[in-house]
């Protein structure tokens, strides 16, 4: 459960701040600003970053002992 709950968060503020920096980066290049485009686009990289982050680690960290 505490996996799909940290998943879920990273989901919600990884859409969250991908909008943000989608709207400002649409404007400053002058493009057309799709939300939902960019809200999949960054939930998927933020659960991928997230959970690859955890599995390296933990390797890691299994093959000291």
């Amino acid at each position: 459960m505490k996996w799909l709950e940290s998943n879920l968060v990273v989901i919600f503020w990884a859409v969250i701040f991908g909008e943000v920096i989608g709207y400002i980066g649409g404007t400053l290049k002058q493009m057309t600003w799709q939300p939902m485009q960019i809200g999949v686009m960054m939930a998927i990289v933020g659960v991928i970053a997230v959970n690859g982050w955890y599995l390296l680690s933990r390797d890691d960290q299994t093959s000291k002992k």
